[in-house]
């Protein structure tokens, strides 16, 4: 079994007392262009959302887990989506809430850890991730995590004014 244990931080399931945390993201207007989300959701929404994460991941076909710190202090989110057990693949988006927690390393120590633990404990092949081509922090991170661009999905997102690009990357497991 691999550890979700970093030097730094560790991932751990959400729990009921996330809720505000996971309230304060996914009401957050400013990274709403960093998924899908393009309405606000409310307490009693995410409490049974919370309520629902002890779904296993083969049920569900998604895991979010919470980034903390060795401090027990909750960053961010790091999620395993469109988990594909025929195909050995997942989908793979992280977020670090504050700017003052991003550029030290968290999210790098964060993603190594759940890349080892989607193909080490989930046994899959493959794994991907969706990010906006002008989000060059995310795609620093994912490249140098072993993520490769394979494809540049055109006109793939609009804010309610523009399109923008996405660059889809891959990272293939090599063991």
């Amino acid at each position: 079994m691999v550890s979700l244990k970093g030097k730094h931080i560790y991932l751990r399931a959400l729990e009921p007392e996330d809720l505000g945390f996971v309230y304060e993201v996914e009401n957050d207007t400013s990274l709403w262009s960093l998924s899908d989300t393009q309405t606000p959701y409310s307490r009693f929404t995410l409490t049974q959302y919370l309520e629902n994460a002890q779904q296993d991941i083969f049920e569900a076909k998604q895991l979010r887990l919470a980034i903390s710190t060795i401090n027990d202090v909750t960053i961010g989110l790091i999620d395993v989506f469109d988990f594909d057990v025929k195909n050995k693949r997942a989908g793979i988006g992280i977020l670090i809430k504050d700017e003052t927690n991003r550029y030290k390393g968290y999210g790098k120590e964060a993603l190594n850890l759940l890349v080892s633990y989607c193909f080490k404990t989930l046994h899959l092949h493959q794994v991907y991730a969706n990010i906006s081509e002008t989000n060059e922090a995310s795609l620093s991170l994912f490249e140098n995590n072993g993520f490769k661009k394979i494809g540049l999905k055109e006109d793939w997102r609009f804010d309610g004014q523009h399109f923008s690009n996405e660059f889809m990357l891959q990272r293939i497991n090599s063991n």
